[in-house]
């Protein structure tokens, strides 16, 4: 019998996880069930950068499983015919310092290509930085990627569908296993009060002639080159859960970048985003088990990948994937131990 799965959310995480499941248990029946759909979700809104942040409350060796598991993923399709269909390419650039940072290589410093300390040639061009990183890492543009994942979902026998789901009851019975990739919902739907919102805007602009990334260290200010477009950012606004675009922060975040790369300054602005980055101390990535009276739901949580879920986005999908797995094999020797 077929186990009946379904997956909460559509954005990367929820989608790589309904793909990676799918892929890995084709006996089972995967249903992405979402309230939206690209291009309507937070990672549209992403920059879609592959540069990790650091999680307080995950282990580090965790964390940077995650991160290499993801880039080496991307790097192969980077490298394949569905490159341009995905959106995913590589990207060299620079991460600058106002002041010489405590541990001048990260954890992930050897998961990127070429990770080295920035010239003085190179930090000339940023007057008022101190010190740079410079390294070769993956885009991931969402707008792109996210139709595409649909595509192999549905090449792998999954289906979607559009609708808000307000209590994991509502699938009881409906569904074998739930899978939660709700993002900043589920501080809602599993009642989760440690995550909260951090409300980031981003500007997207055509400068075809910006081939490298720029990245300051506080995380406020980037631009990232992409396919069509270049993404300028940005803001983090803890606990702001507005997602009205304010023109005044939008033309902050243009002078911002443009005080880096002064050639944006002649660049078509085309439109500008609002996101909430789902932000919790750590990714909760575990198994619960709900009981209501004599019935029980396995819920497999997959959430809080604060701004960087793109960059950790494959990872977390596999390690979520072999939860599933442990409850589908332990369904099925339980089915045959009562026959």
């Amino acid at each position: 019998m077929r186990r009946k799965i379904a997956v909460i959310g559509a954005g990367v995480v929820g989608l790589s996880t309904a793909v990676c499941i799918a892929e890995s248990l084709p006996d089972c029946s995967v249903t992405v069930i979402s309230e939206k759909f690209s291009p309507d979700t937070t990672s549209d809104v992403a920059a879609g950068i592959l540069i990790p942040k650091m999680f307080p409350e995950t282990p580090l060796q965790l964390q940077k499983s995650w991160f290499k598991t993801t880039f080496d993923y991307l790097l192969g399709i980077s490298k394949s015919h569905n490159a341009s269909d995905a959106g995913v390419h590589m990207l060299f650039g620079w991460h600058l310092f106002k002041e010489i940072p405590s541990e001048e290589y990260p954890f992930w410093h050897d998961v990127v290509m070429g990770f080295r300390p920035m010239t003085d040639e190179e930090l000339a061009q940023f007057p008022g930085y101190k010190f740079g990183q410079a390294f070769m890492t993956m885009k991931c543009e969402c707008t792109f990627y996210l139709p595409w994942m649909v595509k192999r979902l549905k090449s792998a026998g999954g289906q979607i569908q559009k609708e808000k789901v307000t209590d994991f009851w509502d699938l009881h019975g409906k569904y074998d296993l739930v899978v939660n990739c709700t993002g900043i919902g589920s501080r809602e739907l599993a009642g989760d009060m440690q995550l909260y919102p951090m409300r980031g805007l981003a500007v997207q602009v055509r400068a075809p002639w910006l081939k490298h990334f720029v990245r300051v260290s506080d995380g406020q200010t980037y631009m990232y080159p992409g396919r069509e477009t270049v993404t300028l950012g940005g803001t983090t606004e803890k606990d702001n859960w507005s997602l009205k675009v304010d023109p005044i922060t939008s033309q902050e975040v243009f002078e911002r970048c443009c005080n880096l790369e002064p050639s944006l300054r002649k660049c078509e602005v085309v439109h500008d985003w609002v996101g909430l980055r789902p932000t919790r101390a750590s990714v909760r990535l575990e198994k619960e088990v709900l009981k209501r009276g004599e019935d029980q739901l396995t819920v497999i949580h997959n959430y809080g990948h604060s701004g960087c879920g793109i960059s950790i986005h494959w990872g977390t999908a596999w390690d979520a994937t072999q939860l599933v797995k442990e409850c589908v094999i332990v369904s099925r020797m339980a089915l045959k131990a009562k026959m």
